[in-house]
């Protein structure tokens, strides 16, 4: 069920990019393109061991809403025992 939901989530490469004298970087423009990030758009910042990734604030109620469905399915199987 998990890899059906989360099937669009396809691993891709897209290049590299280099840290600017202000700590911006350029996101590639395919991988803009292809998430349909937009200029202005908030993103959300995690980072661990050596890693970065950045998440579409948009994409954050998605996928909270999706996780409450499987809590809630979780509890009802916890209280039956």
């Amino acid at each position: 069920m998990v890899k059906k939901n989360f099937k669009k989530f396809e691993k891709k490469f897209y290049g590299s990019t280099v840290l600017g004298e202000k700590g911006q970087v350029v996101i590639p423009k395919e991988a803009r393109d292809d998430l349909k990030i937009k200029k202005g758009e908030k993103l959300l910042v995690f980072g661990m061991k050596g890693m970065i990734t950045l998440m579409k604030f948009s994409e954050v109620k998605k996928i909270m809403s999706y996780l409450e469905k499987q809590l809630k399915g979780l509890q009802k199987i916890v209280k039956q025992k």
